[in-house]
């Protein structure tokens, strides 16, 4: 058999293979070492806060992403706490806390985060440990043991409900801030899908 035909075989079955992989819902992520995306207006906040947005943009530096989230259209001088979380909307899953995002006098913001946004961010509870001392009344008395599970979407919530009240949104106290007496959601990444959100993007 001559070379340029043994070649051409060769690229026949990688070509198949491959076809077969992305036939098959298998293939692996293309590498990718940085993302840009937008945040939208959540459903509980899209009457009140109807421009709400974000953009985000993260960036791998190998060993941590530096994630950069720009806000606008939300009220002015007003706190929100940033999560990254299961999926974008209720129930939200598993959610941990990035840290806040304040706004200007114009209703704009913006914050850096540093740590792991990619392809393998994930959370995972080996077994069941007793909280030795909640801070607060509201948190956990007892453990819960689960595999890993991955965390690819982003929410903004108010930092408070007065805030929310204040903004014309509705006054609902949620667990999401430090003392656990956050408002309501304000953005999401709902714009991608549930199992598929944007921090998968990140491949590096």
């Amino acid at each position: 058999m001559h070379w340029w035909t043994r070649r051409g075989l060769l690229i026949a079955v990688s070509g198949l293979v491959l076809m077969t992989t992305l036939a098959g819902g298998t293939a692996l992520a293309a590498k990718t070492d940085r993302a840009k995306f937008k945040m939208i207006v959540s459903p509980a906040a899209a009457t009140c806060l109807p421009h709400a947005q974000a953009d985000v943009t993260i960036r791998s530096l190998g060993p941590v992403e530096v994630m950069h989230v720009e806000v606008e259209g939300l009220p002015p001088n007003t706190d929100f706490d940033s999560f990254v979380i299961q999926q974008p909307l209720a129930p939200f899953g598993v959610s941990w806390y990035q840290g806040d995002v304040e706004t200007n006098g114009r209703g704009k913001g913006d914050q850096r985060f540093i740590g792991r946004f990619n392809i393998e961010t994930f959370a995972i509870s080996p077994m069941a440990v007793t909280p030795l001392r909640p801070p607060h009344t509201s948190d956990a008395t007892t453990g819960v043991a689960f595999a890993p599970i991955h965390t690819f979407h982003l929410g903004l919530w108010f930092n408070s409900p007065a805030d929310a009240v204040k903004a014309g949104c509705p006054g609902a106290t949620t667990p999401f801030n430090g003392d656990h007496t956050a408002g309501i959601q304000v953005l999401n990444t709902a714009n991608f899908p549930d199992g598929d959100g944007p921090l998968r993007q990140i491949n590096p």
